[in-house]
């Protein structure tokens, strides 16, 4: 029987982000179910306020009984929210990019205070201009063409105001930092990184020392790995 894989995408993306690495993925030995996270996609008239409790919920909702969760970026974010809450659902876990949160809270504070901006910004400016400062930020730096033309093709598949309430009800300025509840995750976890993403590379480092039974895996590419390396990130998804 095919073993059953949930992906979340990251902010600002949709399912569709997965179609490469779900392409790459063998029908016989996975299931894959890629989800709209609330705020995005089909998912971008929930109701309102959108919390990191809610999004487990949803994803729990619409996913089997069992399965290996996969998150990248914020969805990684998610993805140990609900490692946490519901450890008996999850066969494995899968990290991509991710950040279990902000420390220092004065940093955290002002993380926060340029989440409620940009998300001002998006409700009241061209979404064609968020995208551009999104994608022109050092965490997309030096990402091949394609690359970038496939994620802002995924972006424009959201609504900007639905975006807005997601940063202010997820973003990483909001979100308490998880650092200290790693060691109560007891399920084999990968947590991924593109070789060229050199803080997430860093924050996996530290991650894997916490983590009572994790591995490091390092591929090619940057913060958008799901779109420029999509069999290496396959092959991660797939146990050793």
């Amino acid at each position: 029987m095919a073993e059953s894989v949930v992906l979340l995408h990251g902010f600002s993306g949709t399912y569709r982000a997965w179609d490469a690495v779900v392409a790459c993925l063998s029908p016989e030995r996975y299931s894959a179910l890629a989800l709209d996270l609330p705020g995005h996609g089909e998912l971008a008239d929930v109701t309102r306020p959108i919390t990191f409790e809610g999004c487990v919920s949803s994803v729990l909702e619409r996913s089997p009984e069992r399965f290996v969760l996969v998150g990248h970026s914020m969805g990684g974010r998610i993805a140990l929210h609900l490692a946490l809450a519901a450890p008996e659902r999850v066969a494995r876990l899968v990290l991509i990019g991710a950040n279990p949160g902000i420390e220092d809270e004065t940093e955290r504070e002002r993380r926060r205070e340029s989440d409620l901006l940009l998300a001002d910004r998006l409700e009241k400016g061209p979404f064609e201009d968020f995208i551009e400062r999104w994608r022109t930020q050092p965490l997309f730096a030096d990402e091949p063409d394609h690359v970038g033309a496939l994620a802002r093709a995924d972006q424009r598949r959201n609504r900007p105001h639905a975006l807005a309430a997601v940063l202010r009800g997820l973003g990483t300025g909001e979100m308490a930092p998880l650092w200290n509840r790693l060691s109560e995750i007891e399920l084999p976890v990968t947590v991924l990184a593109g070789d060229r993403d050199e803080k997430f590379r860093a924050i996996g480092q530290r991650m894997v020392a916490r983590l009572p039974d994790a591995r490091l895996r390092v591929v090619p590419g940057g913060h958008g790995v799901l779109f420029e390396s999509p069999a290496d990130v396959a092959a991660a998804i797939a146990p050793a």
